[in-house]
């Protein structure tokens, strides 16, 4: 069940646009979502929906045509490189309705470093510096090519270092909202055993999101560790005390109770 929001929270969503064949394929794992997904959240940014799509100029521009309008933010990542499937930037192009081209600070900036370096200024490499009229650049510390912004659009490489470097340069560029707080509660008892009452709880406190995670084997035995999320404090403690009592009522034990706090 999907959190609710209090009149005085301030909400504020985001959603990752994953680009890549080799994703959809499965040659390639993805690392940047966890990582993308925890430093939203401590800034008070939601993330709200992933989607991944392979390297194709029109899917890439109507998934990401569909993100932006339906959440704050929304972050792409991988398709920035110098190779012909590296066609992000392309594809912002078609999603924004922009003319692309050579973003003539960055292709100064690319020029000048392999010129430095005794290195042609490939085709290639100058790929890498692609961009939608009326891009802003992203700077960022792992690599000399930026990350671009194109209104509430971020595109971000997809290596992960890399990837994780743009990243936090986007951050001064984006507006926090309220701090989704956890409390995780951990028993043995199994999910049938408290699936109705849990329900009932959750219906009683919609403005929280109450998760069931269903443990098997480990050096803990069986169980559920049960998370509750919501950006008030005291209704957590509220809510998490509540199914401590409901644990105890089924003649379960609560084995581990922790908060994000």
């Amino acid at each position: 069940m999907a959190a609710a929001a209090s009149p005085d929270d301030q909400v504020v969503t985001a959603a990752i646009a994953v680009i890549g064949n080799e994703i959809l394929s499965g040659s390639v794992q993805d690392e940047n979502i966890a990582y993308i997904a925890r430093g939203l959240n401590e800034i008070g940014i939601q993330l709200r929906e992933v989607r991944v799509v392979p390297d194709i100029h029109q899917e890439i521009a109507d998934a990401v045509n569909v993100l932006r309008r339906r959440w704050d933010y929304v972050f792409t990542t991988g398709g920035i490189g110098p190779t012909h499937d590296d066609i992000t930037a392309e594809a912002m192009g078609v999603a924004f309705d922009r003319k692309v081209d050579y973003h003539p600070e960055a292709y100064a900036r690319l020029a000048a470093f392999y010129e430095q370096r005794g290195q042609e200024f490939t085709e290639g490499r100058k790929r890498m510096t692609l961009a939608p009229e009326g891009a802003e650049l992203v700077n960022n510390d792992a690599m000399i090519a930026p990350g671009l912004k194109i209104e509430n659009v971020f595109v971000l490489a997809g290596v992960p270092r890399i990837a994780h470097a743009m990243f936090e340069a986007a951050k001064p560029y984006l507006k926090r909202g309220s701090i989704v707080q956890s409390r995780g509660i951990t028993t043995h008892l199994m999910e049938g055993d408290m699936a109705e009452r849990l329900s009932a709880i959750q219906d009683k406190y919609p403005a929280s999101d109450i998760g069931s995670y269903p443990f098997y084997n480990t050096p803990r035995g069986n169980g559920v560790k049960l998370i509750v999320r919501a950006t008030d404090k005291v209704l957590i403690e509220e809510i998490g005390d509540e199914i401590r009592t409901m644990i105890g009522s089924l003649s379960g034990e609560v084995i581990e109770d922790d908060r994000s706090w």
